[in-house]
């Protein structure tokens, strides 16, 4: 049998141990903020020109198209094929923005814009300066984005206290999965309405958002359920890892997935935090322009969770603590 000095001296390892992995979960992605491959694409006359001076002045942080004209670079911007434009002419370089797909790009394009027209030795450009144009602004309430980036954590974490609560509360697996759909449903309509019309947080039709803001919820919160049936109470544990830990730093909601290192922002895009986050911006600011990939990518985990709770089923292990005499709140 262990001695008091011996769990005492574990459980504090433990705990500073976790505290590590939380510190580096959360600070790592953001304080490797930097453009790697960043969608952009350049027109006109010195499109050539101007692609070539980017690379110079910021090697590997831009992945550059070129468009035909500048109403196809604006298309870019519109569809979510590009962050930003830059558009050449006589009257020298414009660049436009989109701040709704990242106000982080948009800020960084910006302060670019006066480098591109820069002399080669250094000096201060002669003639006409850039201008920047926001194509798809943030909204005007949240321009820098803050309030939209803060979304996401308490979304998160209020769908893993409810799969808990649903675990541990309700036995049947009917009855858990119904109520995991309805707190899907409330949630989602309740956050939209706090985000649109107290916080002004988003545009866009609230339909549309509170139907993005359930799918989130139901992903998480299902397949947290599903893991806690499927395995037991370390279920939870790997459910609380996996969106929290992973999936919450790595969603790029204050930057965008091109600004965190590689392959991890790339990663994020796969677990629900970062699907939703794209999913989001598409559908408030973009009319829905690139919204497919993250709208299958919570379908899939919606699924998978739905796929878990009837594997859970299926073993008799609905149950998270089968030692428990406790009576089941619902049956």
């Amino acid at each position: 049998m262990r001695s008091p000095l011996l769990r005492t001296v574990g459980v504090a390892v433990t705990a500073a141990l976790v505290q590590l992995v939380m510190i580096v979960a959360f600070s790592w992605p953001a304080a490797r903020v930097a453009p790697r491959d960043v969608p952009i694409v350049v027109t006109g006359p010195q499109a050539a020109a101007v692609a070539q001076r980017l690379d110079r002045v910021s090697p590997g942080a831009f992945d550059i198209a070129t468009r035909r004209d500048e109403a196809a670079a604006r298309a870019a911007l519109t569809d979510r094929e590009a962050y930003g434009a830059i558009v050449t002419g006589p009257s020298g370089l414009r660049v436009l923005t989109a701040s709704a797909a990242s106000p982080v790009v948009a800020q960084q394009l910006t302060a670019l814009a006066q480098r591109l027209v820069q002399n080669a030795d250094g000096q201060a450009p002669r003639g006409p300066t850039s201008a920047v144009e926001d194509v798809v602004a943030a909204d005007p309430d949240d321009p820098r984005g803050s309030g939209f980036g803060a979304l996401t954590l308490p979304l998160i974490m209020s769908g893993l206290a409810a799969a808990t609560l649903l675990t541990f509360a309700v036995r049947a697996l009917a009855w858990r999965a119904a109520c995991t759909v309805l707190f899907a449903a409330l949630g989602g309509a309740g956050v939209a309405g706090v985000a649109q019309n107290w916080l002004s947080l988003l545009p866009g039709p609230y339909p549309a958002v509170a139907g993005v803001m359930a799918l989130t919820i139901l992903a998480v919160t299902g397949t947290v359920v599903g893991l806690a049936a499927a395995i037991g109470r370390p279920g939870i544990a790997v459910g609380g890892l996996m969106f929290l830990l992973l999936g919450n730093p790595l969603s790029a909601a204050t930057s965008a997935p091109e600004l965190l290192p590689q392959p991890w922002g790339d990663i994020g895009q796969f677990l629900p935090p970062g699907a939703a986050v794209t999913l989001l911006r598409s559908t408030a600011f973009f009319d829905g322009a690139g919204a497919a990939g993250p709208l299958v990518i919570l379908a899939a985990w919606t699924v998978g969770g739905l796929a878990l709770q009837t594997v859970g089923g299926l073993r008799g292990r609905v149950e998270p603590d089968t030692a428990s005499d406790r009576e089941p709140v619902l049956a």
